[in-house]
């Protein structure tokens, strides 16, 4: 089947990962000499390298040239930095901040994260190169255990999430309550008596 392409924009996304590395056994054979502008591999993996793509890296990474014609600009993006992260993690509506917190909230209980804490998380993000999608798993290796225990203990009042609870797997700093406990126990002490005397109602 023809497809007349004259009025269709082609939009290609992705991680193309390897393709960095075409890129830059491209850019070595260029450096050598003494007027040559030499950069560590640190500074090459900090985004500069999808940068200097051209037509031919992306014909070797394995796409045709059929296609690549038809991809007269090329941009990469940067990877995210700390800020960045944490701005994710924070401030979105559906934040995954803001959906512990939520669930901490239906056993009334309040899920404070100290800014330490955020930029831990970020940190880790980086230096796994995960980006964004890998926060999640950062936090859930944290807060696995700690959303089973707290909220079986009704005297804790809050919760706030450390560096130290990031980064070496402490725990984290409770406060606690014991009006909150008694209060609790009434209450569960009326809903019994309620459900007693509906079934009795019903008998």
């Amino acid at each position: 089947m023809q497809i007349d392409t004259t009025n269709i924009l082609f939009i290609c996304g992705g991680a193309f990962s390897g393709l960095e590395n075409i890129i830059e056994r491209r850019i070595s054979n260029k450096v050598i000499g003494f007027g040559a502008e030499v950069k560590t591999k640190e500074e090459l993996k900090s985004g500069e390298l999808f940068k200097q793509i051209v037509p031919q890296d992306l014909h070797k990474f394995g796409l045709i040239p059929e296609l690549i014609g038809r991809m007269p600009v090329v941009v990469s993006l940067s990877n995210l930095d700390e800020n960045a992260l944490i701005s994710i993690l924070t401030e979105p509506k559906n934040a995954l901040t803001k959906q512990y917190t939520y669930l901490f909230e239906l056993d009334n209980v309040k899920l404070e994260f100290e800014g330490d804490s955020l930029e831990a998380i970020a940190k880790k993000a980086i230096e796994q190169e995960t980006g964004a999608r890998g926060l999640r798993a950062i936090i859930e290796g944290f807060m696995t255990d700690i959303m089973y225990s707290v909220p079986s203990d009704d005297s804790i009042e809050k919760c706030v999430i450390t560096k130290e609870v990031v980064e070496n797997n402490e725990k984290p700093k409770i406060v606690y309550n014991k009006d909150r406990k008694n209060i609790s126990a009434d209450l569960k002490k009326k809903k019994v008596n309620k459900s007693r005397r509906t079934e009795a109602d019903a008998g």
